[in-house]
């Protein structure tokens, strides 16, 4: 079972003072935050690709090699790289290159994304949405294949034998799916074989079990090995020395991020109330005490079949200080207690 973080590094107002931190600041503090990561025995750290003002990592690969020499043993993958308006090539490259800065700890999480900023800045119609993705995930996965590439399609112009270099370390470069409970999307990636990432930020957790199911079926159907795709699921939370003090922190930047995205998408007001439903057993907030966090990861992996888990935090901006405290107790408290307690379960399996 592997134990994770995820960032979209915010760069949101603080919701006492209205202070912004710089996109440089917050770039730094997010190199830290790897670096402590790794230190405290975390498996991964996931960056995610944004093309708008709260959000400060357009270039995820930049900030993974950024920490890429400080770090030792700890994986890095984007958290998503939004394929439907990049260049396959270019991200290949980026990650490769981050492969060999890293010796072999680079990954590519594709993904269409859930927003659309990139789109009109890098020329792309919004109309070819899923069809932009299907070409684009079809040329990163030969270029992953063979380093000299042969390739045609429509929105991008043909390759005719051409290399593709730098060739990365791992051999070959691991790239994911990411989801956000698409039925489609998950036979995708069964289909193809590739390991499935899973946006678990509402309802039930439990109610992804069926699409972990369809995956599983999907990838058999095909002739794959089930047994070595890994699955992840990325979900939001934090985690403090109380479970009282880690939701009263939480949850003003949480809300200040969900109201602004719920203005722009239609969403309903988000309140106290539906942030306490959230972190609930039973719910997809992974917050609280390392007790609480951890058994709520333990029943994730029992019960929908996650085998790789990543906490999504900060939402909105909270200080440096506390995300740093976060991360320290995943990976010296509630990493250890998953990994012993899912071990034993698996034994009797």
């Amino acid at each position: 079972m592997e134990i994770g973080i995820s960032t979209f590094v915010e760069t949101t107002p603080d919701v006492h003072t209205g202070e912004v931190v710089s996109h440089a600041q917050r770039l730094r503090e997010v190199v830290e935050e790897i670096v402590l990561a790794d230190q405290v025995g975390l498996d991964v750290f996931g960056v995610g690709e944004h093309h708008r003002e709260d959000f400060a990592a357009s270039s995820p690969a930049m900030v993974l090699a950024a920490a890429a020499s400080q770090t030792k043993r700890i994986r890095l993958t984007s958290a998503v790289t939004v394929l439907s308006s990049a260049d396959p090539v270019r991200v290949f490259q980026d990650f490769a290159t981050l492969d060999g800065i890293s010796n072999g700890r680079a990954e590519i999480m594709a993904g269409r994304g859930s927003f659309i900023e990139s789109f009109p800045l890098f020329g792309y119609d919004l109309q070819d949405y899923n069809e932009l993705f299907d070409e684009k995930l079809d040329l990163l996965l030969t270029i992953q294949k063979s380093e000299k590439v042969t390739w045609s399609g429509k929105h991008r112009a043909s390759i005719n034998n051409l290399g593709i270099y730098p060739r990365p370390v791992q051999d070959p470069l691991p790239i994911w799916i990411g989801s956000g409970g698409n039925s489609e999307s998950v036979i995708r990636a069964g289909v193809l074989g590739l390991p499935l990432v899973l946006a678990i930020i509402g309802g039930r957790p439990t109610q992804f079990a069926p699409l972990v199911q369809l995956y599983k079926r999907a990838a058999a159907q095909a002739g794959h090995d089930v047994s070595k795709l890994p699955i992840a699921s990325h979900s939001h939370g934090f985690i403090a020395e109380n479970t009282e003090t880690a939701a009263d922190k939480f949850f003003p930047p949480t809300q200040q991020v969900m109201n602004v995205l719920g203005r722009e998408r239609g969403w309903g007001h988000y309140d106290r109330a539906a942030f306490d439903a959230a972190r609930s057993f039973e719910g997809a907030l992974y917050v609280g005490d390392a007790e609480t966090v951890a058994n709520k990861i333990i029943d994730l992996r029992k019960n929908v079949g996650i085998t790789r888990f990543m906490l999504h935090v900060p939402v909105g901006s909270m200080p440096h200080a506390d995300v740093m405290k976060a991360i320290e107790l995943l990976g010296t408290e509630v990493a250890p207690r998953v990994r012993e307690e899912v071990a034993k379960w698996e034994a009797t399996q």
